[in-house]
């Protein structure tokens, strides 16, 4: 049941990303869920020790791992963007 719920949220943040960095019309619910779930990777593994928090992938979805989650999914999308064109929307 976990993991249903992780790709729930994961498409969720992943879709908020792409709307604020302007590429939902580019990608695909299934895009979505990918980078809603690395953002939330990333986010965990990089921003929570550095701010004490947990993240979503243990299991934790309070307010403060939810925002690391988005940020680390808006900051996935920027990498992708400057790869893929070479400028961050």
């Amino acid at each position: 049941m976990g993991l249903i719920i992780l790709i729930i949220v994961g498409g969720i943040l992943g879709w908020l990303a792409s709307i604020v960095m302007r590429t939902d019309g580019q990608q695909g619910i299934f895009l979505n869920i990918i980078v809603g779930i690395v953002g939330a990777l990333l986010a965990g593994f990089i921003l929570n020790p550095l701010i004490g928090g947990s993240n979503i992938m243990s299991g934790d979805f309070s307010a403060s791992a939810l925002l690391v989650s988005f940020i680390g999914a808006v900051v996935l999308l920027a990498i992708v963007n400057l790869v893929r064109r070479g400028s961050v929307r």
